[in-house]
């Protein structure tokens, strides 16, 4: 028997925007219990609309997979003053830094994102990116953008020329 409600638990509640560090940024659309192995479980329902992604994140496990509620103002000015910082690129091999930046980009941290696009940003005139830079910097400036579209509530179209203006400053 499943049954759905509208409550709040450790904070989170139905309709909220939050981040979930694997996936980016998802909204909770229910709290339901299910009975499995004999117990009974309560679980966060999670939407990810862009990823046709729906999650189901037993409550206990909320802090150790690190979901966490959507950054507050100063936490994504700081994400875009770091987008507009010099690029701190490693002079270590690509595969090594590949994981580095694969690392920050799941740790759902956007400062740690920021530093991700900042680093593998190109801009006009520069060396094209390999396919694997490419697609690394398009899911560090994904999760960059929905993140930044939820907390201003604005779409994410309109967030990523916000910071299309950021990157270009740099």
């Amino acid at each position: 028997m499943v049954t759905k409600k509208t409550t709040q638990r450790l904070g989170f509640k139905t309709g909220e925007y939050i981040v979930y560090p694997a996936h980016g940024v998802g909204q909770i659309v229910s709290i339901e219990e299910q009975e499995v192995a004999g117990m009974i479980l309560e679980l966060f329902v999670i939407s990810f609309e862009q990823d046709k992604l729906t999650l189901r994140v037993p409550v206990a496990k909320i802090k150790s997979v690190g979901m966490r509620k959507l950054a507050e103002e100063d936490m994504v000015q700081k994400a875009l003053d770091t987008v507009t910082g010099r690029a701190r690129v490693k002079r270590t091999m690509w595969s090594r830094r590949a994981q580095e930046y694969e690392a920050k980009i799941n740790s759902g941290d956007p400062v740690q994102i920021a530093e991700v696009v900042r680093d593998l940003h190109r801009n006009a005139g520069q060396p094209d990116q390999s396919y694997s830079e490419r697609q690394i910097y398009e899911s560090a400036l994904d999760r960059l953008v929905r993140e930044l579209a939820a907390v201003e509530r604005i779409d994410e179209d309109s967030a990523a020329k916000k910071l299309d203006k950021y990157l270009k400053a740099a």
